[in-house]
């Protein structure tokens, strides 16, 4: 709240929002509960105080990297010098912190990030910190980044695709809207809300490399389809389902004017950093702190 009253001057704004704080959360069973520290998880408010909390972070890694780091012949000097080059990237409480250097410098790194953030009583998390190699890749609001060699040539290149987590969480929900609960619904319902629900999440990871990603949702949305109709439509048989239910000489899902369309339907964007001059692993290297 402190560091509120710094931004905003307006006292009914900080009244409102220490309101906010106070308010409690409401349980399962319908009860309230009282908040004594953060703020719930999903709420309006947690991205705001995010992004003016961890703006002390912004300014103390700026402030270093403007002082040392600013110009190519200060960043050649600390080379020389065996000290580490830094750059922060943050998004709300999501920041990643790329080094050059080795282990020792992103590991000191990553005790110098916790400090700062003690002093606001904020403090890393355990589970979602950690120092890897760019070869070893990491995952960054929902993208999976990683240097490897491109296939049939000797240069490395970093790619960003889907993360693991970010597949896995749009197959629970294609997986949801196709339980046998929604068998009620039409065809042309299911058709619409897949292709909204997927081209939406295509839309925000079509800047990678997820053309073969994009495919293989598609193909597991296409079987929940083909497995739901199944249950709807019992008696028909599977080239009746073909004949009825795809269009013409073809295995694609369409009725009543509306086609399955998926992820694919997205052109996928890529945008790739020529990384073979990064040297191996901590020999120096640039490492990655994910906090």
């Amino acid at each position: 709240m402190d560091r509120l009253r710094v931004r905003i001057k307006d006292k009914r704004i900080c009244g409102l929002v220490k309101a906010f704080l106070k308010s409690g959360v409401m349980t399962a069973h319908g009860d309230r509960e009282e908040t004594l520290t953060g703020t719930p998880q999903g709420g309006i408010l947690s991205p705001l105080l995010a992004n003016i909390a961890l703006s002390v972070l912004d300014d103390v890694f700026a402030e270093h990297h403007a002082a040392h780091m600013a110009t190519s012949r200060q960043r050649q000097a600390r080379k020389k010098q065996g000290l580490a080059n830094w750059r922060l990237i943050r998004y709300c409480d999501d920041f990643v912190v790329m080094v050059t250097g080795n282990r020792q410098h992103a590991e000191e790194l990553c005790g110098w990030a916790a400090t700062v953030l003690a002093k606001l009583g904020l403090r890393l998390s355990p589970e979602k910190t950690q120092v890897v190699h760019i070869d070893e890749g990491f995952d960054f609001l929902g993208f999976h980044i990683r240097r490897m060699r491109k296939r049939g040539t000797q240069k490395q290149y970093v790619y960003t695709a889907p993360s693991k987590k970010s597949i896995q969480s749009i197959k629970d929900k294609v997986r949801a809207k196709t339980y046998r609960s929604t068998l009620q619904s039409s065809l042309r319902e299911l058709l619409t809300s897949l292709n909204q629900t997927l081209r939406g999440w295509a839309n925000y990871f079509r800047y990678g490399v997820s053309k073969d990603v994009f495919g293989a949702v598609d193909s597991y949305a296409w079987r929940r389809i083909a497995s739901w109709l199944a249950r709807k439509h019992s008696r028909l048989s599977r080239q009746q389902m073909r004949r009825r239910f795809c269009q013409p000489g073809t295995w694609k899902i369409a009725h009543d004017g509306i086609a399955f369309t998926g992820a694919s339907s997205v052109v996928v964007t890529r945008y790739r950093y020529r990384g073979h001059h990064i040297l191996s692993p901590w020999t120096p290297a640039p490492a990655a702190l994910t906090g």
